[in-house]
């Protein structure tokens, strides 16, 4: 599943590519037609990213609202535009891009009332400023959950995924397995700097990249898969060698460090 960076990258592209200009709105699947055919013809007035839910605004009473899930994705055309390939649910066409999408768990048209209802009911995002980070910690430490599933719980914070837990955790040396309700002050302001930090690489570069450039010996941009990351999907910790372990947390897999990462 997209995390929170990609869909706040998406929001951006769309808002540059499409945003104030009519938009041609087609559903070539046909599960969407009746939406599209609202859409056709509107201007987008802003795309905007709120954690993992996407919301594009027309200027009418309704919000075109998209959730892509584990397999939805909404890709970029350039011109000229390309007949529509697989199973896409809507196209949206400007002058010179076009998008398209596919598989998502959500599209559909939503009343204002509805998406504010939506957003309500996550926690902060730390693409998006003046988050309370008071109310958010103690969200978090409400719980005795594991602090490796509660990061992912959306209504504490919105946009972490199991990549960026596994590797926030790592870089603040804090075990997956710990109970939430341990997490000290000083723990919750490394969690909180890091995924800020990252999550805006992420959103820049288009992909995850966590580790240190003056570690890999290279800048981000030019890094490689094998180098990008400290601790998911990895075999041995970057930093000490030892062997990572992998643990089922939050109902997915997690890798640490158990001696970077103790307790």
């Amino acid at each position: 599943m997209p995390e929170g960076h990609i869909i706040h990258r998406l929001a951006k592209e769309l808002n540059e590519t499409l945003g104030k200009r009519p938009v041609h709105a087609t559903s070539p699947q046909g599960r969407f037609s009746a939406g599209a055919e609202v859409l056709n013809g509107e201007r987008l007035v802003k795309a905007d990213a709120f954690g993992k839910y996407l919301f594009c605004d027309f200027g009418l009473d309704q919000i075109l609202h998209i959730h892509l899930g584990l397999i939805g994705k909404l890709r970029r055309l350039h011109a000229p535009i390309p007949e529509p390939v697989g199973v896409i649910r809507l196209r949206l066409e400007g002058d010179d891009d076009a998008w398209d999408l596919s598989g998502p768990t959500r599209c559909d048209l939503i009343s204002p009332d509805e998406m504010e209802s939506i957003i309500s009911r996550l926690g902060a995002d730390p693409l998006r400023r003046n988050s309370d980070l008071i109310q958010t910690r103690e969200l978090l430490r409400s719980s005795r959950k594991p602090i490796g599933a509660r990061v992912l719980d959306q209504d504490v914070i919105a946009g972490i995924g199991n990549v960026y837990r596994a590797e926030i955790l790592f870089l603040c040396g804090i075990s997956p397995l710990r109970p939430s309700n341990t997490i000290k002050d000083d723990e919750f302001d490394c969690l909180w700097s890091h995924t800020v930090e990252l999550m805006r690489i992420g959103k820049r570069l288009g992909r995850i990249v966590t580790t240190d450039p003056t570690e890999i010996g290279k800048p981000r941009g030019r890094m490689n898969d094998s180098e990008r990351l400290y601790a998911y999907k990895q075999e041995h910790c970057r930093r000490c060698g030892t062997e990572l372990v992998v643990a089922k947390v939050g109902g997915r897999s997690i890798w640490y460090c158990p001696t970077c990462q103790p307790g």
